[in-house]
């Protein structure tokens, strides 16, 4: 019998002889390679192989009754003890002659397709069930990398069988209801990437966390693979908008640096065929892909994500493996599988979602560290801290588990574990992707869980606020709520969200919303970018060596200062636009007052002292007063990026707090002279409406604005002279008294009879509801809401009928 398959031989019509990874890998050798894709050659040892070891070995019957009493009560112990048993018996046997026979000469025929003698090779198993929607766990079974010549290949090969009974890998199949005699072994032998001196990584074809089919989610690092699904480094990421980038758009929308701190490269020493070491300082400021890199790799995921979809006639997103030659640079793709959380059709009329019952300053003093966010769900309970899976003993049901990572050998343990904490890892480590699998939350890359987490302290991890995860030192009250989104109500407005946190944007994408009716740019430069723009403009006027340090730490891996704070405000806008693409999205230029400016880092060197700045140096006066002019200058070359380059027409921009006529004719020339021009590619420029002159004069500005969005909060406090930072005022601060409603009354007129749009995204309708109520009876276009008021709005005028 043969037991070799070549790559050239196999397809997904053939997983049930050599598996999912390399029916996956065959498959896109012979259909994909042909549309510019790299996968690197190789070829299968077929399931039919493995059942002849057991045979050649007289091992089934063995292995049947050392499982016999295994079920899902079984203790861990137990679990582990019977593991260990097979584990040792399967590699304590040989392989059958003519089966080392075909392995030899196969790996002759490879080594001699790449013209080198015991080429390097990876020995991946590959089980009959795996890497199937709906039934795939990461990492069940073994792999081994830069194995030579045919001992050392003949040696994995035997570990590979062992690795069918991991003890993850036996209580997965009993979950499964899967019959272990029934699930055999390929093994795909594929030739090394010598990724070691160059870069590796994953990639998604949509959002891991939300779901959102829109983006492609690159992880990298330098070195092998192993080190980011084993979860040793924290990578760097990148995300990409698809819809725009299959425009031509190069629609790179996130680029986050990793640490990197180590890379895992082939061994040295003669025993170890890989090893770890350290990046270089330069190697962790610095990013893994170019641009160029990270384009090519998009076009390779979208590729993959189309063929698949069509192979099983529906959606399917994936999950792939990529590796960079340090030799050749060129990126190969070195696996391809389902992602298995969210191909799974779920309900899309309900959406569960999970809300701390306890606010602001009480909820943010709790705050013990913070970390990337895995699951979108809130969980509490004790702490507990395990170093090693060998302290399982002291682990109970419902616990938090804090650990440096975990490998595939953790996985029963996490399966009792009401959430889970990292210090390493990423989005694509082992414990992201079985957390995912499993349902309940994680926070991974918190550096310092060890030292800031007590050992049975009661905590709370909270990933409900988008990308960052945050770890209270208490339990705070929380609450699950279940949204039906079926039989919405039709509204007479359009009914537009606030949003600042682009971080939050994709989990809010199935807002049923008509667009976002206010992005706020001054969370992305406090929480992103951190120096004050002018700081980016002129460094050099920084004497203090601390501060300048700190922004030289900020902007590493950029070449300078202004393209730090370029791209990341352009990136941080265009996830709000992706997110609700090809929805509106309304930009609001950056509106902080000078108190504000001076607590970002190197602010103080740039910001004048004020008595009220409430009412002074803030919005259209600053974009082209000189003290901050340059820096404005910088906030357009962000949205020229995330229209043009990036592709974001739907990215509409507003101008906050202009005074009077001429202010407005001023900060629209500086519009013009930075490639902004109203009306050129479909531009559309608006206007915070927020001052009693702007309602007086509605008529003459609106001969330079498309729109108007009303801002009530200031509106309120220029109409009644009331300052709304006072605490002695507070009384009187009230956006519904009769002044205040009429001059929303009259600007809604003024600006209909110009036919320009009409909105409002201030804070009055999200508090109260006959405020909305009152707008709607006026005539205006759009009520922009906060998030959380949108499902609450809905529901109201759904009572109402």
């Amino acid at each position: 019998m043969n037991y070799i398959r070549y790559f050239n031989q196999i397809s997904m019509n053939d997983v049930a002889k050599v598996g999912g990874k390399t029916a996956s890998l065959g498959e896109m050798f012979n259909q994909l390679t042909n549309r510019g894709l790299r996968v690197p050659n190789g070829f299968a040892i077929t399931s039919q192989a493995y059942w002849h070891f057991l045979d050649h070995n007289a091992l089934k019957e063995k292995i049947t009754a050392i499982l016999k009493p295994i079920t899902q009560q079984t203790s861990l112990d137990e679990l582990k003890k019977r593991g260990a048993q097979i584990r040792q018996l399967i590699l304590q046997g040989t392989l059958p002659e003519d089966l080392a026979k075909e392995i030899d000469d196969a790996y002759s025929w490879l080594s001699d397709y790449y013209k080198q003698q015991n080429c390097d090779v990876a020995v991946r198993s590959s089980a009959t069930a795996e890497d199937l929607p709906g039934a795939s766990f990461a990492g069940q079974q073994e792999t081994f990398l830069n194995v030579k010549g045919n001992k050392a290949l003949q040696e994995a090969c035997i570990k590979c069988f062992a690795s069918l009974f991991t003890d993850r890998a036996i209580m997965y199949r009993i979950e499964k209801k899967f019959d272990h005699m029934k699930i055999a072994l390929s093994i795909g032998v594929q030739k090394m990437v010598r990724s070691d001196l160059g870069v590796s990584g994953v990639m998604f074809t949509l959002d891991t966390e939300s779901g959102f089919k829109d983006v492609v989610i690159i992880n990298g690092s330098w070195g092998l693979g192993e080190a980011i699904v084993l979860g040793k480094v924290s990578p760097d990421e990148f995300w990409i908008h698809k819809p725009t980038f299959k425009k031509g758009f190069q629609s790179i929308i996130k680029k986050e640096l990793g640490t990197k701190e180590i890379k895992i490269v082939y061994g040295t020493s003669g025993k170890e065929s890989i090893e770890q070491i350290n990046c270089t300082p330069q190697e962790q400021k610095t990013f893994c892909l170019s641009e160029s890199e990270i384009v090519e790799l998009t076009q390779a995921g979208i590729i993959i994500e189309e063929h698949y979809s069509k192979l099983h006639d529906a959606w399917t997103p994936m999950d792939i493996e990529w590796a960079k030659d340090g030799n050749d640079g060129k990126i190969y793709i070195v696996q391809a599988r389902p992602e298995t959380v969210h191909a799974v059709e779920k309900n899309e009329h309900k959406v569960v979602r999970y809300h701390l019952e306890t606010k602001g300053s009480a909820l943010n003093d709790a705050v013990i560290a913070t970390g990337q966010s895995i699951g979108q769900a809130i969980a509490s309970g004790p702490a507990r801290i395990i170093k090693s899976i060998k302290e399982v003993e002291t682990f109970n049901e419902g616990d938090i588990l804090i650990t440096q990572m975990t490998d595939p050998d953790w996985v029963p343990l996490m399966k009792k574990a009401a959430a889970l904490v990292t210090e390493r890892g990423g989005r694509t480590s082992h414990a992201a992707i079985v957390s995912r699998e499993l349902g309940i939350p994680a926070i991974v890359g918190v550096g310092t869980a060890l030292s800031k987490i007590k050992a049975g302290q009661e905590i709370t991890i909270d990933c409900s606020r988008g990308d960052t995860g945050y770890i209270y030192g208490k339990a705070v009250p929380f609450k699950k709520e279940e949204i039906s989104l079926a039989k919405l109500p039709e509204l007479p407005v359009d009914l537009y969200m606030n949003i600042a946190e682009p971080e939050r944007a994709f989990s809010l994408s199935w807002m049923p919303i008509d667009g976002i009716g206010l992005a706020r740019t001054e969370f992305i430069i406090t929480n992103k970018i951190k120096m004050h723009p002018m700081a980016a403009v002129e460094p050099e006027r920084i004497t203090d060596a601390k501060i300048r340090a700190d922004i030289a730490s900020l902007s590493n891996g950029y070449s300078d200062t202004k393209s730090f704070f370029v791209d990341s405000l352009a990136q941080g806008v265009a996830t709000i636009a992706a997110a609700f693409y090809p929805k509106p999205v309304i930009v609001r230029f950056s509106d902080f007052k000078s108190n504000e400016y001076r607590n970002l880092v190197g602010g103080s060197y740039f910001e004048p002292q004020e008595e009220n700045p409430m009412l002074g140096l803030r919005g259209a006066s600053r974009y082209y007063n000189p003290l901050y002019q340059k820096a404005f200058e910088l906030e357009c070359q962000a949205m020229k990026i995330a229209r043009e380059k990036m592709g974001f027409t739907n990215i509409v921009l507003m101008i906050p707090f202009v005074r009077t006529v001429a202010e407005a004719q001023r900060v629209i020339e500086v519009l013009k002279a930075q490639g902004l021009e109203r009306g050129k590619k479909g531009l559309q420029l608006f206007m915070m409406c927020e001052i009693p002159s702007n309602v007086i004069l509605i008529k003459s500005f609106c001969e330079y604005f498309d729109g108007i969005s009303i801002g009530s909060n200031d509106l309120t406090q220029t109409t009644l002279a009331v300052d709304r930072d006072s605490q002695l005022l507070t009384s009187l601060f009230d956006e519904r008294d009769e002044a205040v409603m009429l001059m929303m009354k009259m600007a809604i007129e003024g600006a209909r009879k110009s036919g320009k749009h009409t909105g409002i995204c201030g804070q009055a309708p999200s508090d109260y509801p006959e405020v909305a109520d009152f707008l709607i009876k006026q005539g205006i276009d759009s009520i922009s809401l906060n998030p959380d008021s949108i499902i609450p709005f809905l529901m109201r005028h759904a009572n109402k009928k």
